[in-house]
């Protein structure tokens, strides 16, 4: 019995490894409703060099690559996770008003080049080097050179 119970494990972990950081490419139609819209609102004059999308044991994220090397992350709803824009900036339709007043008020020269979310907090990247968090109240929490 424990060798069967032993064996069963091993089996369990060797298949959710497997299952793990799983990628492949998609089409643009198989993105989330949400993801597409976002894409054709914000990002319309931009060519899409790939698609895909990575599954992993208990979440799917999406990844759009455009062909200058911009990037847009999605989480399986379609709520944009990552925008990097290092050519061109960060679309300022995207970024809350409060980060930008913040951004343009102490960093005029600056543009962002990156922002991240997740449920706690933004991270921006600007084009000074300069790292800022802001908290889900859109206070600064830390700022990185």
């Amino acid at each position: 019995m424990k060798r069967f119970f032993l064996m069963l494990m091993c089996v369990f972990a060797m298949s959710t490894v497997v299952m793990a950081d799983n990628e492949k490419p998609i089409q643009v139609g198989e993105l989330p409703t949400k993801a597409q819209t976002f894409i054709s609102t914000y990002f319309k004059s931009h060519k899409i060099a790939l698609a895909k999308v990575e599954t992993e044991l208990f979440s799917k994220m999406y990844d759009v690559i455009f062909t200058n090397g911009e990037k847009l992350e999605f989480d399986k709803s379609g709520e944009w996770t990552e925008i990097s824009c290092k050519q061109t900036g960060v679309p300022a339709q995207v970024i809350p008003e409060a980060i930008r007043t913040y951004v343009k008020n102490n960093y005029p020269d600056a543009k962002i080049l990156k922002i991240e979310r997740d449920r706690k907090e933004y991270e921006v990247k600007l084009s000074n080097r300069w790292e800022i968090t802001f908290d889900s109240q859109m206070r600064v929490i830390d700022i990185d050179d």
